[in-house]
């Protein structure tokens, strides 16, 4: 029994600590898709969340200022997103992918010219950063754990949550009511910043001390797939952010391992939560019913 739980608390751990960003942006990303908007910029507002916390912790020695930072440049890129899909009505999946790309160069660049480290920003000390305080979890990962609750009871039991959701199912109805369709989406996209942005945080100055380049390592990603397994809902997202956070969990602890006395190769290992990924979203993403209007920008009728 002993033994059982040796391995058994440091997996739940694990799983727990590698499921917190998957967490964070997968809520914020619900919120931006059901109401209406796609959001493929989820890696680009962690990653540039994750370089702005690092910097600003390290320039203003406060861990605390470094997180307010990483969530005001992730709202930033959120709202050139608004500017863009709802403003302006472009294509949804188009200014995401340029969000991404403009944070992976200009996280570099400015990681090269301020630093000259390779992409890296200074070490932070523990000071600095958000370190275990119960349970072995740093503080952010039981924000995380909060932010699902609070997502699962704005979307679903609040009058917010019903312009929301009418917003990316019904948006001509919002508009005859008298409601505007782009005031809730736009309010809807700020909140994603928000959660990306303690995601991005996490990443630099809690469950590391630094900021690497492309950190994120494709989480954005992973979190939106768990997003649509998820069907869009806020428990069944968490459920899948908590199975990838499983499988790289496992991955880290079965490096080295042998299988009838061949070394399974480590990139293998690594790859797992990425075949996962394509793998569900191959099976699943069939039965999944995305919210009617997402991806088509709304023109109120004259």
């Amino acid at each position: 029994m002993n033994e059982l739980f040796a391995i058994l608390l440091p997996t739940l751990s694990g799983t727990l600590r590698l499921a917190t960003p998957l967490m964070l942006c997968a809520m914020g990303g619900l919120f931006s898709e059901r109401a209406g908007v796609i959001d493929v910029g989820l890696e680009g507002k962690m990653l540039a969340a994750a370089f702005a916390s690092a910097t600003i912790a390290w320039a203003t020695q406060s861990g605390w200022l470094g997180l307010a930072g990483g969530i005001g440049v992730a709202c930033v890129m959120a709202l050139l997103h608004s500017l863009a899909c709802i403003t302006y009505r472009g294509n949804q999946v188009v200014s995401g992918v340029a969000i991404n790309i403009l944070a992976s160069g200009l996280t570099m660049v400015f990681a090269v010219a301020w630093f000259h480290r390779g992409g890296q920003t200074p070490g932070l000390d523990t000071a600095l950063r958000f370190m275990p305080v119960l349970f072995g979890q740093s503080l952010l990962v039981y924000v995380a754990l909060a932010g699902v609750g609070a997502t699962w009871w704005l979307v679903g039991r609040t009058r917010f949550g019903l312009r929301l959701r009418a917003a990316g199912e019904e948006p001509a109805a919002l508009d005859a009511a008298g409601l505007s369709v782009a005031w809730v989406r736009y309010r809807a996209l700020l909140i994603t910043g928000v959660f990306t942005g303690i995601a991005g945080a996490y990443l630099s100055i809690a469950a590391n001390a630094n900021f690497s380049r492309e950190m994120t390592a494709g989480q954005g990603y992973i979190a939106l797939a768990a997003l649509i397994f998820g069907k869009w809902r806020p428990l069944s997202a968490f459920a899948a952010c908590l199975l990838f956070g499983l499988l790289d969990t496992l991955a880290i602890r079965l490096q080295g391992v042998s299988i009838g006395g061949v070394l399974v190769p480590v990139q293998l290992i690594q790859a797992l939560p990425y075949i996962l990924t394509i793998t569900l979203l191959a099976g699943f993403i069939g039965r999944a019913v995305a919210p009617k209007a997402i991806g088509q920008p709304y023109e109120k009728a004259h």
